[in-house]
């Protein structure tokens, strides 16, 4: 009798996390639908731990914290670069002009953050479309100068953030829209 009992609390606590998994990954999966990214939203998403918890307010919140990461790494790392010795002080300057244009970018994606506490996500948009654009910026400071090569890892970077700005708008317009 009490293996039976133990068998059934088993299979009634297995099917509950079954269906709960399951709620998520359908919340994830019809937030993510509607963004120009899908995969990028739902592998962020799924691998988020706060996720399970998340509405779809909160799952924009989190893809933002994904681009403010992205952003603040990447100002960190032409903040390095602009410190390694090299007598090329026009590469020290446009790296050092990217590296806050980066911060500027996590400025925006964290004000988009309270934004979305107050449900104003018409600023929140606006202010993840600014995030976005940071990157062109520092493209356009490469380009300026005409031996400079815009490097690869930099290119990357831009991109990544430019998709994840993406998905969070995405997000934003399944609140909009709701």
């Amino acid at each position: 009798m009490a293996s039976k009992i133990n068998f059934s609390l088993f299979l009634l606590l297995f099917l509950a996390h079954y269906a709960f998994v399951n709620g998520d990954a359908t919340l994830i999966k019809s937030t993510c639908k509607n963004t120009k990214y899908y995969n990028l939203c739902f592998s962020s998403l799924k691998s988020n731990p706060s996720s399970p918890n998340a509405d779809t307010k909160g799952l924009a919140v989190i893809m933002v914290g994904i681009g403010m990461t992205n952003a603040t790494s990447t100002s960190s790392y032409l903040s390095s670069k602009s410190l390694t010795p090299t007598n090329n002080t026009t590469l020290k300057r446009v790296l050092k002009e990217c590296a806050d244009k980066y911060s500027y970018a996590s400025d925006s994606l964290q004000a988009s953050v309270q934004d979305l506490a107050n449900e104003e996500y018409d600023y929140a948009y606006i202010h993840i479309t600014a995030a976005k654009d940071y990157p062109n910026v520092c493209h356009n400071a490469f380009k300026r100068v005409p031996d400079l090569v815009y490097p690869h890892e930099l290119a990357s970077r831009e991109n990544g953030l430019k998709h994840i700005c993406d998905v969070a708008m995405g997000i934003i317009d399944n609140l909009i829209n709701f």
